[in-house]
């Protein structure tokens, strides 16, 4: 069974490594997984919160550094330490074959901690926002960063399934023991 899901995640890995490659993928995916890139929706979405949540905000601010923490902590000190799993670039049999768009790092693949971290924030933000369109434009945020962390050639598809289902139960248990000590939203 194991042989399978490996057999399987390669196949994907390579549907989207190589079959759906294109220059505007290519030009898009690495910035997409820059943190850098993100740093004027940081200070967007940290402005939102003070205007929405007032003094409240510090809260909601300490529980999205909390669940970026406990994501990157499981997924990285926990997780990849446990399985051991070679990223795709670093993997002999493969990385000849995979279309490398930005360094490949050192470190294992399983799971995806940018996946991990971006969907424990969207399941935080999605919980206390409760707006249709920004639900959604939170799950395109962390899918298309997901996306690209396989498209580059980093991740195998599986890493970031795992470690966005990961991200987003630490980020709604966080959001669910915020809503426990009555931090809401003021209408």
């Amino acid at each position: 069974m194991e042989t399978y899901f490996k057999e399987l995640d390669t196949q994907l890995f390579f549907f989207v490594n190589h079959q759906l490659a294109n220059v505007v993928f290519d030009y898009l995916c690495p910035l997409l997984r820059n943190k850098f890139t993100w740093i004027p929706f940081y200070v967007a979405a940290t402005v939102y919160i003070f205007i929405k949540f007032s003094y409240k905000a510090f809260w909601l601010i300490g529980a999205a550094a909390l669940t970026v923490l406990l994501a990157d902590q499981i997924s990285s000190s926990f997780i990849k330490p446990l399985f051991e799993r070679l990223r795709p670039c670093n993997e002999p049999m493969i990385r000849a074959q995979v279309r490398l768009l930005v360094k490949c790092g050192i470190g294992y693949s399983f799971v995806s901690s940018h996946a991990a971290n971006h969907f424990g924030l969207a399941a935080l933000f999605i919980f206390f926002f409760k707006k249709k369109y920004l639900t959604l434009a939170l799950l395109f945020w962390a899918s298309s960063i997901a996306f690209a962390q396989v498209y580059v050639g980093v991740h195998y598809p599986f890493d970031v399934l795992v470690g966005g289902a990961i991200g987003f139960a630490i980020g709604s248990l966080l959001a669910w023991s915020l809503q426990l000590l009555s931090i809401k939203a003021s209408h």
